[in-house]
């Protein structure tokens, strides 16, 4: 069937009070920056819904970016008639043909007629078209089946005074708040499983993202670099326009494997990790980090090290996927795009020097105790900062719009290691 029509429906949103406005704003902009490219698209808001006039666009070519507009509950395909019974009728039965030669023409189908009169000076009420509808609905189709509990088919009649809209299907869309409505977070990006996800939530839930990498070139490869580049680029397809912030850590890992105590070197190295992404964080007016975390998946993230590696900051530490078994994770980034990316065989800093018992539940205190004896810990944390690189990627509308900002992404190959990253380190 031709649409005539989308309404993008708000999720969340709904519930904001006087705020409402400037959300619902943040999801038309990127509404609108994502039909751009489509000159005969006219995007209109009004309260609580954002309409898309498709003028003859095929409407899976629109829903296809608009249902990974974050804010968006759901889109609904939509044929408008003229508020005139006959017309109305007519349409309806127009949609009703469609469903009986996608089911079969003998299939008992469950339906129901949901008409709203939003414009009081059409001349039959709410009930009344129920009926009017559903009449000649039934007659030509006598295999259907009246149900208003429980319909497969809810035939939604929405009259207005400029047209009547008629509509059934409804596209699931992503959800969650508008991009960058709730502020900006710092990401600390692996090339692992958990971390894209835990930043896709956090874009989910409204918030802009930067992301930080920590690599330990040249005991690391130039792929293992660019494997989280191309992880960090789909996530920027999701925001438009994405930071990556690369971070030289091999001297501070070089330096904690000299202290001793090989059990606390991952504890010591998160740690280090997060004044680290604390610092550019402050930089860069971001106020919280955000983790791949996972509760128990793996020694650095029972309870205990979390309490201790959490201690290194003192912004908002945010875990979206601490509740998360592996399974709902991987679920999550086959969904988004990003699984495939990252079970490529590239090793990151965290397959170096990797103790063979590491701590699972470390005392603060004998940690802090170990950090202060190291000898320029702070200026070697400091250094890093000052040597961090930034890359700025793009989706395809800004990269067809504007140049790119920053120099080629693109970074020599080194053959792959044949290890398989099977679990997410967000360092």
């Amino acid at each position: 069937m031709k649409y005539d029509m989308l309404i993008l429906r708000f999720g969340e949103v709904t519930l904001k009070g006087k705020n409402r406005t400037r959300f619902e704003n943040t999801a038309l902009s990127h509404v609108r920056r994502l039909v751009a490219e489509f000159p005969e698209v006219e995007v209109r808001k009004e309260y609580g819904r954002i309409y898309v006039e498709l003028h003859g666009l095929d409407a899976d070519q629109v829903i296809t970016r608009l249902k990974n507009v974050f804010g968006i509950n759901s889109i609904c395909l939509v044929k408008r008639a003229e508020s005139v019974l006959e017309d109305i009728q007519a349409i309806a039965l127009e949609f009703m043909h469609e469903v009986m030669e996608r089911h079969g023409q003998e299939a008992i189908i469950p339906f129901k007629v949901s008409a709203r009169r939003v414009w009081k000076g059409f001349p039959h009420g709410s009930q009344e078209m129920n009926h009017l509808i559903g009449t000649p609905i039934l007659r030509t189709f006598p295999a259907l089946k009246v149900n208003v509990n429980d319909p497969v088919v809810d035939l939604r009649i929405e009259i207005r005074q400029d047209g009547t809209y008629i509509y059934h299907e409804v596209v699931e869309a992503v959800g969650g708040f508008p991009l960058g409505s709730n502020g900006k977070a710092m990401l600390l990006l692996s090339g692992g499983i958990d971390s894209p996800v835990a930043g896709w939530s956090a874009l989910r839930r409204g918030l802009e993202i930067e992301c930080v990498h920590f690599h330990s070139y040249p005991f690391t490869s130039e792929r293992a670099q660019q494997k989280v580049l191309d992880l960090a680029k789909v996530l920027a397809g999701f925001a438009g326009k994405i930071k990556v912030h690369m971070v030289p850590f091999t001297e501070i890992q070089t330096r904690f494997t000299q202290v001793g105590h090989d059990n606390l070197i991952i504890t010591l190295m998160r740690r280090a990790m997060l004044r680290i992404a604390t610092k550019l964080a402050e930089q860069h007016r971001a106020m919280a980090l955000v983790t791949g975390d996972s509760l128990g998946q793996v020694a650095s993230q029972t309870l205990g090290s979390m309490n201790v590696i959490g201690r290194a900051t003192d912004i908002p530490l945010l875990r979206p996927l601490v509740m998360m078994d592996k399974n709902e994770i991987i679920d999550i980034s086959v969904k988004i795009g990003t699984y495939d990316l990252s079970i490529l065989p590239y090793e990151d800093c965290c397959t170096l020097f990797v103790p063979k018992s590491p701590a699972t539940n470390p005392n603060l205190r004998i940690v802090e105790q170990i950090e202060a004896h190291i000898e320029g810990l702070d200026a070697l944390i400091d250094e890093a900062v000052n040597h961090t690189e930034t890359i700025v990627l793009r989706d395809e509308i800004d990269e067809n719009n504007e140049h790119q900002e920053s120099a080629s992404v693109e970074l020599k190959s080194d053959e792959p290691t044949t290890k398989l990253i099977d679990e997410d380190r967000w360092f």
